[in-house]
């Protein structure tokens, strides 16, 4: 095996006072490239476990949240020769693990979905090779997925510290002994009939999914109530509804999660709205079908939807 440069990148995070020293990791090849987020303060579901089959358990830790990618020059290097010392400089460091996985042990597709991974092609995640491991020492704790592709490994560190809350804003005060009468904005479904009527296709705009997953948040959603009303109205009318998604990932991969919440729009339709199951259909585009641009944060934000389109009124 090709000897390669070992590169010390020294991993400066956000800390408190009272902690001895910032964390150093020793990472085993040279770095290409680097991305990083942080938020203060912020929030991360630390993986515990594999995907059980509905979801992946975590727990939910907040402080100063740090994440950052490394892109390594490690075209001979395999996860597990990536993983390993990170593993073991963790270790060292006194965190205590929780979770090491790889690939299919963790839940393949299901797991890489169900968790926070920073997008394409910041972090690369091969569905077929790839490990994770969480840790926490206290009240620190950090996450590790390693993957790669033919010539370069990714390497996604987060680590979330303890941190102060800053004093919350002051947008209004108001005085609860007295009744104040506001006008709301239009509701966000108040144009889905007429847009289905016009124009044949409208965006479900309130639809929330979780990060990666195909179940759709509980809520009341005016999008939904209003295709359910569009149906009523129209009895011979039938829609299908149809995913999409960003650019992260593969293709197959994509179609996949993009059907599956389409699927769980539909299911929401027929269970909570009584529509009838025959009068709708549940497609999945992948990204195939942007509305925006891939490469920032608000246009792939963008791209993750739900639309529903006339698709006959016999």
């Amino acid at each position: 095996m090709q000897n390669v440069l070992k590169a010390v990148v020294p991993l400066v995070w956000a800390v408190l006072p009272s902690l001895a020293h910032g964390l150093t990791l020793d990472l085993p090849a040279p770095v290409l490239g680097e991305e990083s987020r942080s938020e203060t303060p912020g929030s991360y579901a630390l993986p515990l476990e594999g995907f059980d089959g509905a979801t992946v358990p975590a727990k939910t830790v907040e402080g100063a949240l740090e994440q950052r990618v490394f892109q390594l020059e490690a075209p001979d290097l395999t996860t597990l020769a990536v993983m390993d010392p990170l593993r073991s400089q963790i270790a060292a460091a006194g965190f205590q693990v929780l979770l090491d996985c790889e690939t299919e042990g963790c839940g393949g597709f299901d797991f890489r979905f169900g968790t926070d991974v920073m997008p394409e092609p910041d972090m690369h995640v091969d569905l077929g090779d790839f490990r994770f491991l969480s840790a926490e020492k206290g009240e620190e704790a950090i996450s590790v997925l390693v993957s790669r592709s033919a010539t370069t490994g990714y390497v996604q560190i987060t680590r979330v510290s303890p941190a102060a809350l800053p004093a919350a804003p002051v947008g209004e005060t108001v005085d609860l002994e007295v009744e104040v009468v506001r006008g709301l904005p239009a509701p966000v479904a108040g144009g889905i009939g007429a847009a289905l009527d016009d124009g044949g296709s409208v965006v479900l705009e309130d639809l929330v999914f979780a990060s990666g997953s195909a179940a759709l948040a509980e809520g009341d959603y005016a999008s939904l109530a209003a295709l359910a009303a569009w149906l009523e109205a129209n009895p011979d009318g039938t829609l299908a509804l149809v995913g999409h998604t960003d650019a992260s990932g593969s293709l197959a991969a994509n179609i996949a999660l993009s059907e599956r919440r389409a699927e769980a729009v539909a299911q929401a339709l027929v269970e909570v709205h009584g529509v009838e199951a025959g009068r709708i259909a549940a497609e999945g585009v992948g990204f195939l079908a942007p509305r925006a641009t891939n490469q920032t944060d608000e246009g792939r934000q963008k791209n993750r939807r739900v639309e529903a389109v006339v698709t006959s009124t016999r």
